[in-house]
C-alpha cells in the first residue's frame, strides 16, 4: 500500500493563508512562513479594532452632544442627568444624530430635560 501524503490538506492550508495575505507587501504576501505570522497579527488587530470602533463612535457621539448642548446653554453631564431624571430614553447615537441634523429638535429635547 502506498504511503499517504498530507499534500492536499497542506496546500489548502497554505492557499488560505496566502489568500488572506494577498494585500501585504514584499515577502509577507508570498512567503508562507512570514505570511502565517502577519496574517495572525492582522486577525488579532481586526478583532481588537472591532471593539475599539464601538468606543470611538461613543466618544464621537458624546463630543457632538456636548457641543450642541453648550450651544443650547447647558453641558453634556447636565443634559444626560436631566434626561435620565425625566425618564426620556434617547440613546447617545440618536441624540448625536438629532444634534447634527435637527438643531431645533435638539433644543426642544434640552428644554424637556431641564
Amino acid at each position: 500500500m502506498p504511503r499517504a501524503s498530507n499534500a492536499p490538506a497542506r496546500n489548502r492550508r497554505r492557499k488560505k493563508v496566502l489568500k488572506r495575505a494577498s494585500g501585504f507587501q514584499g515577502m509577507q504576501k508570498s512567503s508562507y512562513r512570514v505570511a502565517v505570522h502577519k496574517v495572525a497579527r492582522a486577525l488579532a488587530y481586526a478583532y481588537a479594532g472591532r471593539k475599539i470602533k464601538k468606543r470611538d463612535y461613543r466618544a464621537l457621539w458624546n463630543v457632538r452632544i456636548n457641543a450642541a448642548a453648550r450651544i443650547c446653554g447647558t453641558t453634556y453631564s447636565k443634559l444626560i442627568h436631566g434626561l435620565t431624571t425625566k425618564g426620556i430614553e434617547l440613546d447617545r447615537k440618536i441624540l448625536a444624530d438629532i444634534a447634527l441634523h435637527d438643531p431645533d429638535g435638539f433644543s426642544k429635547v434640552v428644554e424637556a430635560a431641564k
